[in-house]
């Protein structure tokens, strides 16, 4: 059996700890650090929340079949044989133990580690951990932690205490190669012995109304369960806690914002607005005129606005946000425009002067503050926006800098808002005299349970509705695995297109073959990592330079190893046609607008996610063109990876997609905020599971703090709360 952890004290003394005692006091300093190296977790409350993946009985085997190569797995089975025998081409043993389920076996593999033969005794069973490896065709652990069954129970019919013993499930704990399951069980059954009273985040009555447990309690029967039943209410209780805390969180951040004072910032009459508008050459669509006069009224009230913009890929939100800059210019103030990357500051800054027109841009100085700008270019940007000459700034993150500064900031807008979090919003905010207001733009479509559980702290607009005139796009999955032969046809089809007098761009995951790209690359992990070569732009520009179609035609490469003057030439080339095709990386993933571009070529398509192949197809199709948009993928048929591109394939609805998305991701982290393999920053709560719950949750988080905006007559769910953000340290709230 596995010891308790080795510098931990004996046994713990009741009452010894709270939720935010550290865990070096509890456990020891080694274990403690191991705990935080593994897992980032400092104090009790952090570990004790890390509740069990699956539970697993006695009694129970685990499907040996099912299990995936070259992953880590905890599972139950039953030792079957063991034999010891010498290695040949050195001295020492081999022990090598057969475990089964009863239809598949596993072999366990241990190097001069004889012991292990009268521990491993046919017969007994245990949770065994480790890598799945494969040896000549057979699935194998080498050299597993494993803990065996207390075989001196007795097990004897209509024994009440071997019943119980046999009954119990045993929790299965997130593990990693270096913390066993069974590890960290112990150290958490430790933490419960010696945790003193938990005051309950949840009011009396919210508990009571739906029948949930008080939280000692839950915390208890989550760890460690007698039965069955007694996890599923664990579970429950704080489930439906997770989802209470956190929209507490986001509205307590909401009513905090709406606590300060802001400058209303309304157009004047015959205005810098009214102009712009009498000048559009189209209409706005319905849609964009609703969201518009919801930010009028936003922008017009003394408290700060802190809007989301949610809009289909091409809906016209640059439009909108623009109509708003321009409304604060009428009253003074300036705005601040936040994008992801160079290419996209550029491509907007472009995009503003030419609705604004030579007269309106005259007036308005729109100008571009980046990191890579030539140091007089920048210290001339950086005077523009100190002196409020200019009304219009438009950058990268460069735009945080202390450096920068504004003499009247009143509008902060950001684009693409899963590639900034909350930080980044209050460091520009924190740029005003006065709190500026915040429009945050999106092209991703989000579900309404995402929407609360991650912008629970904004209030929410929609731009479903595209502008009429689009030619539209056709989407096709080209099969590796199933059609080999259909990969010169790609090239061939972007030829054509080529010679309609049309352009096109291939899009490749890596700059280089195994070289991720760093400036936007989302690979989707899981499937295809590591299946082999990835497509690169090199890869695929190699190869076009030997097809005989592309001899004459100008190919170019973009990607984020350029410098920021050799990507917007790159851009500006391609924009103004005098180049063909574009080989790129993610960097044209959003706001680049060429509306002659009529073909989009994703190249290994299932190593990008849903919403990122989404954005990808709506570079083209944006004019009078037709997109056409070719995902090709080597996913093996059937897989995960290939569903998710043939669900792009099949539908151009953004919000059809993200349901989608959020089906076939289920456990994983739909938020995308920890998709490193760190904390996933949500525990038991699921956003495509339970929709119901969060907005349960939110209403009655809403009855609370509109009564008590401050949680001073909620102090458990004040300290809830608190540990909630110290815990995540912004990632969670700040990343969607």
């Amino acid at each position: 059996m596995t010891a308790r952890p080795a510098d931990a004290p004996e046994e713990a003394i009741p009452g010894s700890y709270t939720l935010d005692s550290k865990l070096a006091g509890a456990l020891g300093g080694r274990t403690a650090q191991a705990i935080e190296r593994a897992f980032g977790y400092v104090t009790v409350g952090e570990l004790l929340a890390h509740y069990p993946r699956r539970y697993a009985l006695r009694g129970e085997l685990t499907a040996l079949a099912s299990l995936p190569l070259d992953e880590n797995v905890t599972l139950v089975a039953e030792v079957i044989e063991v034999r010891v025998r010498e290695m040949r081409q050195r001295r020492g043993s081999i022990v090598e133990a057969k475990i089964s389920d009863g239809t598949g076996v596993l072999t366990l593999t241990f190097f001069n580690q004889r012991w292990r033969e009268n521990d491993l005794r046919p017969g007994r069973r245990g949770i065994f951990a480790g890598k799945v490896g494969d040896y000549r065709g057979n699935r194998q652990l080498a050299h597993p932690d494993y803990e065996l069954f207390d075989d001196e129970v007795p097990i004897e019919v209509g024994d009440a205490a071997a019943k119980r013993w046999a009954e119990a499930p045993i929790a299965i704990y997130p593990a990693t190669s270096t913390l066993a399951s069974w590890q960290l069980a112990k150290s958490i059954a430790l933490l419960l012995d010696g945790l003193g009273r938990v005051d309950d985040p949840l009011p009396a009555s919210v508990r009571e109304n739906r029948g949930l447990l008080a939280h000692r309690d839950a915390l208890e029967r989550v760890h460690r369960p007698e039965r069955e039943p007694d996890w599923k209410a664990a579970r429950r209780t704080l489930r439906f806690t997770e989802a209470f805390v956190l929209q507490s969180a986001l509205l307590e951040r909401r009513a905090a914002l709406r606590a300060r004072h802001a400058l209303a910032r309304r157009p004047a009459p015959g205005g810098l607005l009214e102009r712009f508008d009498a000048a559009l050459p189209f209409a706005l669509t319905g849609d964009q005129e609703q969201v518009g006069a919801e930010i009028a009224h936003d922008l017009g009230e003394p408290v700060p606005m802190n809007r989301l913009v949610q809009g289909e890929v091409g809906s016209g939100k640059t439009v909108v946000a623009l109509r708003a800059m321009l409304a604060v210019a009428d009253s003074g103030g300036q705005s601040a425009l936040l994008a992801p990357t160079e290419v996209l500051a550029a491509q907007h800054l472009r995009s503003i002067a030419k609705m604004l027109g030579p007269e309106l841009s005259a007036e308005l100085i729109p100008t571009l503050l980046t990191g890579q700008l030539p140091a007089a270019e920048r210290k001339k940007a950086l005077l523009r926006a100190a002196a409020g000459q200019s009304r219009l700034v438009v950058g990268t993150h460069a735009l945080l800098g202390d450096t920068v500064t504004f003499a009247d900031l009143g509008l902060v807008v950001v684009d693409e808002q899963h590639r900034f979090g909350v930080e980044q919003r209050e460091a520009l905010r924190l740029k005003g005299a006065e709190p500026p207001h915040v429009l945050v733009l999106t092209a991703t479509p989000i579900p309404r349970t995402v929407a609360m559980t991650v912008f629970g702290d904004l209030d929410v607009s929609t731009i479903a509705e595209l502008p009429a005139g689009r030619a539209g796009i056709e989407s096709q999955v080209v099969p590796l695995a199933i059609r080999p032969a259909w990969r010169p046809r790609v090239w061939e089809r972007l030829a054509e297109e080529v010679a309609l007098g049309r352009q096109g761009f291939v899009v490749c995951p890596a700059i280089e073959t195994r070289v991720a790209e760093d400036d936007g690359a989302e690979p989707v992990p899981g499937e295809t990592e590591g299946a082999g070569p990835v497509a690169s732009v090199a890869s695929v520009l190699a190869e076009l330079g030997e097809h005989p179609r592309f001899a004459e035609l100008r190919v170019a490469p973009l990607h984020g190893r350029m410098s920021a003057e050799e990507k917007d030439r790159t851009m500006r080339a391609f924009a103004a046609g005098e180049l063909d095709v574009l080989v790129s990386t993610t960097v044209i993933e959003v706001g680049v607008d060429v509306p002659n571009a009529s073909v989009m070529v994703v190249v290994d398509a299932d190593r990008f996610g849903v919403s990122q192949l989404h954005q990808l197809r709506g570079r083209v199709g944006r004019g009078a063109v037709p997109g056409l948009c070719l995902l090709v993928t080597g996913a093996p048929p059937n897989s995960l990876a290939l569903q998710r591109v043939e669900a792009v394939a099949a539908t151009l609805d953004g919000f059809e997609l993200a349901r989608v998305d959020l089906e076939l991701r289920q456990e994983g982290d739909v938020l995308g905020a920890m998709q490193s393999g760190g904390r996933s920053s949500l525990k038991l709560l699921r956003v495509v599971r339970d929709g119901e719950i969060i907005a349960d949750a939110r209403a009655e988080a809403e009855a609370i703090l509109e009564v008590d905006p401050t949680l001073e007559g909620h102090p458990a769910l004040a300290a809830a709360v608190r540990r909630r953000l110290d815990d995540e340290a912004s990632g969670y709230l700040s990343k969607g």
